[in-house]
């Protein structure tokens, strides 16, 4: 049995490959669902599935173990925290899906927006994707409905915000100022209940939201899949709900932001009932130390012995310091993990507090 993990993926032509053990089916085509039924059929055909398997792409996440993957802007920091976690994989080009070489594991490439409801079904193990995409879902599923996901690790990357936009040249300047106008989005939910609050102020309902007692929206909330930031200028919105990073491209659109939705960073996933446990928690332990290895150097210094104090309230450690004796029985040498965005400023207050030979290591891993 494999693992698999599924990743963001955004597919220029969705060009994509379903492999299965000594069968594998190639879907192309610009309407991925219907090959997708095709493909299914085919797998029948060929006893690679049974007559009663459910939806193509759930059932190679039935089958093995996934891990979901970004593409996206998240892309390049997943890889490289599953190669520092030595999930050895080899991706072919154009290809959606990689096996791992040395566990038994699948790479599963889908856009981000998908990658919790696989994960939600149970039938995927682990993902990785924004926050911003886990909150969207939790808004667009009904409250009746229980969600079977859960997010472990906070990855500390992809960091951005679900921001409110509108004209830089226009006449709103507030949040309420939008009430009952044009507002396109990717995020329907989240700017649905944004704006059935913002209502439900605006009526002086302090319990719940608009949303909450049925009550119809009286602000337009249009849905886009792209190029959001396009929208005011071409006349489809009077203001805009979506992602910013540097804000750079809302700028380029002439748009600025008035107030902030939620705000986001990538995160890991996983299924409240895993097929394989012991692998979901290894490969989210392996994770963990790659993160710590990458927010943290080793600081290591020669410190008087009646200085000890002082110096090591300034690197503590994340436990503790590691305190060894020198042959010189006044000096002590010490060992401690610091944040590295902290370094400098920690290596001039050992200095001045008396600290010499003061080095800094970068950590490979970490557990």
């Amino acid at each position: 049995m494999n693992t698999f993990i599924l990743i963001d993926s955004i597919s220029s032509d969705f060009s994509t490959w379903r492999q299965f053990p000594e069968k594998s089916v190639r879907l192309r085509d610009n309407s991925p669902l219907r090959e997708a039924g095709r493909a299914k059929m085919d797998l029948i055909n060929q006893n690679a599935l049974p007559s009663s398997a459910p939806p193509f792409a759930l059932q190679i996440t039935s089958q093995t173990l996934t891990d979901n993957i970004t593409e996206g802007r998240l892309q390049q920091a997943t890889l490289d925290l599953l190669a520092g976690s030595d999930i050895q994989f080899r991706r072919d080009h154009r290809l959606d899906i990689a096996l791992v070489k040395n566990h038994p594991i699948a790479l599963v490439f889908l856009p981000a927006a998908d990658i919790p409801t696989f994960v939600g079904e149970g039938r995927v193990d682990l993902g990785i994707t924004g926050q911003d995409q886990i909150l969207e879902h939790e808004a667009t599923t009904p409250p009746e409905e229980e969600t079977w996901a859960e997010e472990v690790l906070d990855l500390a990357f992809g960091y951005c915000r679900l921001q409110v936009q509108v004209p830089e040249k226009g006449s709103y300047a507030q949040p309420r100022d939008l009430i009952g106008r044009h507002i396109c989005t990717s995020f329907v939910g989240l700017t649905k209940r944004y704006f059935a609050r913002l209502e439900a102020q605006e009526k002086g309902v302090t319990n719940g939201d608009m949303s909450d007692n049925g009550t119809q929206l009286k602000t337009k909330i249009k849905h886009l899949s792209g190029s959001v930031e396009a929208a005011c200028a071409l006349g489809v919105a009077d203001g805009i709900v979506d992602l910013v990073e540097s804000g750079d491209t809302m700028k380029a659109a002439g748009l600025k932001a008035i107030d902030t939705v939620v705000e986001s960073r990538a995160v890991l996933i996983k299924s409240k009932h895993p097929s394989n446990p012991k692998l979901v928690d290894m490969v989210a332990s392996r994770i963990r130390g790659v993160i710590a290895a990458q927010q943290f150097v080793l600081c290591q210094y020669n410190i008087p012995r009646d200085l000890i104090p002082t110096a090591t309230k300034i690197t503590p450690g994340k436990r503790a310091p590691t305190i060894t004796a020198l042959d010189n029985a006044d000096w002590l040498a010490v060992s401690s993990m610091v944040e590295k965005k902290k370094i400098a400023t920690v290596m001039d207050e050992l200095s001045d507090c008396g600290a010499t030979d003061i080095l800094v290591l970068n950590i490979a891993n970490s557990r």
